[in-house]
């Protein structure tokens, strides 16, 4: 199972696609609000999560997924939910996914250290020690990193490729008519 944390001001391109992605791919998905099950992106589009907080187990978890936005990306780093996940994952070993601004969280814990790792133009500097490519979507160990909004479908199909295999995300891909 993943979780995808959505905090109020998040990018929905950067969450919605990935999502639609990996429930195509057969992975079990989970949106999370933080701070309430109600949540409004950047755009003002609301949404209700799958889940609160106080519902959120390690049980069955296989990584969580961050999309971007602001001040989507600046709420979830303030959130001690989200900070406790992304420790868990990181101990373990689990996949931890991040795009636009939101790598930057993973940069100020550490986490990217030596690892190839994209993000939102400008936001190079947070993401200490990272190989930063311009790469629309990047895999490096646990780490699956985005660029932005126009990156979304590809960092959904790396991650999908991380859960489910490359074989069910070539058949994602081939289905949804991506190049």
């Amino acid at each position: 199972m993943i979780y995808v944390f959505l905090a109020n001001g998040f990018e929905e391109t950067e969450a919605i696609a990935p999502i639609d992605i990996l429930r195509r791919s057969g992975a079990d998905v989970r949106t999370v609000g933080i701070g309430s099950k109600t949540v409004t992106s950047s755009h003002k589009i609301t949404v209700t999560a799958d889940l609160s907080e106080d519902e959120l187990s390690f049980d069955g978890l296989e990584g969580i997924m961050l999309p971007g936005g602001m001040p989507g990306t600046l709420n979830l780093e303030a959130s001690a939910t989200v900070q406790k996940y992304i420790d868990y994952c990181a101990e373990n070993g689990l996949l931890l996914c991040a795009v636009c601004a939101a790598p930057s969280v993973l940069g100020h814990k550490n986490l990217l250290q030596g690892k190839k790792a994209t993000c939102f133009p400008g936001f190079e500097k947070d993401l200490y020690g990272a190989k930063v490519t311009a790469l629309p979507a990047v895999s490096d160990g646990n780490i699956i990193t985005g660029k932005g909004a126009g990156a979304a479908i590809e960092f959904g199909l790396a991650i999908s490729a991380a859960l489910c295999g490359e074989q069910t995300a070539k058949k994602v891909r081939e289905s949804m008519q991506c190049p």
